[in-house]
This record gives C-alpha cells, sequence and structure tokens, in this order.
C-alpha cells in the first residue's frame, strides 16, 4: 500500500546553507508566483492585518516579500521551517535511507506552496492557510486551492493519506476525499484523563514530529505498522482507535 503523510508548517523560517540540499521546484510553484504578487500589491499595514502579527515580524516579511526570488537560493523545505515539530523530526540527522523515505512519503501542506515534498527548495515566507487573501475569484486560501491539494495526493498514486496535520492545514485536503480516491486515517496523539483524549497543542507538535521520524527510521509502507509507535510514553490506544482514526495515548 503506498501511503502519504501531510504535515502542518511552521509560521518561522530560515534559509539553510547546509544538507540535505533541495533537489526540485515545488509542485505549484506558478501559483505561488501569483500569490506573491498578491501580496507584494499590499501595503505594509494591509499586510499586517493579512498576517496578525506584530510589527516586527510584519516589517521582517514585508521585506522578504519585497525582494523574493522564488527560484533563487532556496533551503529544502523540511530543513527550512523551524519549530517543534521540526525539532522532533530531526531531518538533519536522518540517514540518505530516512531521508529517501521520508522524501517520498511526507508532504507538506503550505498556504503558500500549496504541498511540499521535503527536498522541494523554498524560501522564507509568512501566509498561513487561514489568511483572508482575495484572488483569482476565492475570498480566502482554502478556496484559492480548492481541491488541487487533495487531487496533487491523489495523482501521486497513493491509497491512504496519514493526516498528521493540525485542524487548519487538515481542512485544505478532508472535505475533498471521494469516494474512489485516496482515503484519510487521522493520527491523533494525547493524554488519557477519565477515558478521553485531552490534545495539548505544544505536546502534539512533538508528537507529531516524533511519530514522523519513527516512521522514517522504521520504513513504513503499511497502515498496520503505525501502530507499534511507542515513543514519548505513546501507545496506541484500541479502544479509542477506528479505520478513520488510529489514537496514541499516554497515561
Amino acid at each position: 500500500m503506498s501511503l502519504r503523510f501531510i504535515i502542518s508548517p511552521a509560521k518561522k523560517m530560515r534559509v539553510v546553507d547546509a544538507p540535505p540540499w533541495p533537489v526540485r521546484e515545488p509542485r505549484f510553484l506558478d501559483r505561488t508566483e501569483r500569490l506573491m504578487r498578491a501580496v507584494q500589491a499590499l501595503s505594509r499595514e494591509e499586510a499586517k492585518a493579512l498576517w496578525a502579527c506584530s510589527d516586527r515580524l510584519a516589517n521582517l516579511n514585508f521585506e522578504r516579500f519585497a525582494s523574493m526570488e522564488l527560484s533563487g537560493s532556496t533551503t529544502a523545505a523540511v530543513i527550512s521551517y523551524e519549530g517543534i515539530q521540526y525539532t522532533h523530526m530531526a531531518p538533519e540527522v536522518m540517514s540518505e535511507q530516512q531521508l529517501s523515505w521520508l522524501d517520498e512519503h511526507l508532504r507538506i501542506l503550505s498556504g503558500f506552496y500549496g504541498v511540499l515534498r521535503p527536498l522541494d527548495g523554498v524560501v522564507p515566507y509568512r501566509l498561513e492557510m487561514q489568511a483572508k487573501l482575495a484572488l483569482d475569484g476565492a475570498r480566502d486560501l482554502y478556496g484559492f486551492w480548492g481541491s488541487s491539494l487533495y487531487k496533487a495526493l491523489a495523482t501521486e498514486g497513493c491509497d491512504l493519506i496519514v493526516n498528521a496535520a493540525s485542524v487548519e492545514y487538515a481542512r485544505a485536503v478532508t472535505p475533498w476525499v471521494r469516494p474512489d480516491g485516496p482515503q484519510v486515517l487521522a493520527c491523533l496523539f494525547g493524554t488519557l484523563r477519565n477515558g478521553k483524549l485531552r490534545q495539548a497543542a505544544t505536546e502534539a507538535k512533538a508528537a507529531r514530529g516524533t511519530f514522523i521520524r519513527w516512521c522514517a527510521e522504521h520504513k513504513v509502507e503499511q497502515p498496520g505498522e503505525l501502530t507499534a509507535f511507542d515513543e514519548r510514553g505513546y501507545l496506541f490506544c484500541e479502544e479509542l482507535s477506528n479505520e478513520c482514526t488510529f489514537v496514541f495515548a499516554r497515561n
């Protein structure tokens, strides 16, 4: 069975002049360029409102967009994003075989790039999926990307999409699932309290990153193999799981 794992990006990004090196351009680079032009047409205050961020971050990202070159000096997506999830995934210390698995199986959802393979070359940007940027007749990025991200995964020939993304980013894929296309298996990570699963946002990010790293280390190819995940104190919770959702809990 062919699996594709989807995760969220991180807000913070960096330029890295070190391996793993980018090996290709992102799939939807032409659409990314249209988004770039739309953001560049905004005033500083309009951009700040779109990003809903501090003056410092608004100034940083306004300057980034002003001088942005999508095909210039790029960084592999999986090491360009900085955040708890990516720290625990630790792609910088993966073996060549683990990176190969990661590049084949992992897809990073992005409001700016749509969907990325780990070794796609990217530049730093700020544009979250829930941003209200009107373009091409759509009032926001969910409308702009529409069904294209799900279709991109489907055309890769995958049988199952393993959803380890946040709700915000999963919404760009899950509403478009077709009965004759790949289905979605959600993976949830939390703590059991009185028989109920409690999910803390920060710990969930750490768990997702650890989960993806574990899958790369074990070269997972079948959904049944996922139930063996047992790091950070998590164990597969059969009583709370079903064919659409795998729950991993710790006490």
